[in-house]
């Protein structure tokens, strides 16, 4: 690629920035409705020659679960998972999320999909990568409502899993187990550590001087566009087709099945 850099998409710096937190796994795992970490993943296998396996959930040609989700956690309670992704309708400070409801049990407010196996997940797959693309004080909150999956626990408590890191559509924040808390590692362009205090929630640590995130190479995103972007489409055509304008064969926005 020659010339003036590509003007870099939102959805490729986050999905660049996800890449570069899972480093060199083995093993990586993306369940349902997460298109960007999709992208991060199969764009780290790309960078990798073949390396990470990538298990997404929903397709045929990018997985070697013959069962599904069961076979997830199987994998995932053997160690042989090594980063996965998940997310919250509420995410507090201390790396807690709550997928259930906000409001009393009973009679919410808010009543969002469920955990299904969140919880389970979190405890068990070392590196555990945070997502919401709405960084707000809605989303980001000082305590989350119910908890879902617990962030920490106690130190009696056997955990080789847990969150590693949170990445928004503001920040990548880390998360340090020890302290429980996050630190704001660096802002996304076009984005500053002022905006980032004002929509967030729950205090986090910083330092004097906060970097700005770096926008992927030039190579990085030839792979996204012309390697990755075609894998997507098998589960993810309409993000494929907005994003990266590439159209599964057979797909229709009016919805094929299993679109």
């Amino acid at each position: 690629m020659s010339g003036a850099p590509p003007e870099v998409r939102d959805e490729e710096l986050l999905a660049d920035t996800i890449a570069r937190l899972i480093g060199e796994a083995r093993h990586v795992a993306i369940g349902n409705a997460s298109p960007i970490p999709a992208t991060a993943a199969l764009t780290a296998r790309a960078r990798g020659n073949g390396r990470p396996t990538v298990s997404l959930l929903g397709s045929r040609r990018h997985t070697f679960f013959n069962d599904g989700g069961r076979e997830l956690f199987d994998c995932a309670g053997q160690g042989r998972i090594d980063v996965f992704f998940l997310s919250g309708g509420e995410i507090d400070g201390e790396g807690n999320i709550n997928l259930v409801s906000i409001g009393d049990y009973d009679k919410p407010t808010v009543r969002f999909p469920g955990s299904f196996g969140s919880a389970y997940l979190y405890y068990v797959v070392p590196k555990v990568i945070l997502f919401r693309l709405e960084h707000s004080r809605r989303t980001l909150v000082p305590r989350v409502s119910f908890v879902s999956a617990p962030g920490t626990s106690a130190p009696n408590v056997h955990r080789p899993g847990g969150p590693v890191a949170l990445v928004t559509n503001r920040c990548l924040f880390a998360f340090e187990r020890a302290r429980r808390r996050f630190r704001l590692e660096s802002v996304h362009p076009g984005h500053t550590v002022a905006e980032v205090i004002e929509h967030t929630g729950f205090d986090f640590d910083r330092p004097d001087s906060v970097p700005v995130t770096p926008a992927p190479s030039a190579e990085t995103i030839r792979l996204m566009r012309e390697t990755v972007a075609p894998q997507l489409a098998e589960v993810y055509p309409q993000f494929a087709e907005r994003v990266f304008g590439i159209r599964r064969a057979g797909w229709s926005p009016q919805g094929a099945i299993g679109a």
